[in-house]
């Protein structure tokens, strides 16, 4: 758990930057995943309740990452997708946490990376 704490603390300054925070980023990322998507499926994916959705997506379409759409199915529903400025944002927040991450990570030689990466494997595998 520390290990992960840790790895959340590095990712938040890594953010900061782009001026997003680490549930803005993801929030992002799965929008980006599922768009175009409803905030309700945001929520679930987030595990927030969907009112606090609303404030994340309300963040991130004031800085032009995500717009808000009728859903064509559905006229009392809402849908919201990554604008092309969204999309290099995440993108590029995605290399910064990859580096990041590469970077932690670099103090184990090859070989305990490796053992490390099938240990978590085996344990998300049996989940």
């Amino acid at each position: 758990m520390e290990v992960a704490r840790g790895l959340r603390r590095r990712f938040a300054a890594t953010l900061e930057p782009w001026g997003v925070t680490p549930h803005e980023s993801r929030a992002l990322r799965v929008i980006g995943r599922h768009e175009p998507t409803r905030l309700g499926v945001v929520a679930q994916h987030l595990r927030i309740a969907p009112r606090s959705v609303t404030d994340v997506v309300d963040s991130l379409e004031e800085r032009g990452f995500v717009v808000r759409e009728p859903d064509p199915t559905d006229r009392r529903a809402t849908q919201v997708s990554l604008t092309a400025s969204g999309r290099q944002v995440l993108r590029e927040l995605d290399t910064a946490r990859r580096a990041d991450h590469e970077g932690y990570f670099a103090a184990l030689s090859d070989r305990d990376r490796a053992t490390l990466t099938r240990i978590l494997t085996g344990l998300l595998e049996s989940d």
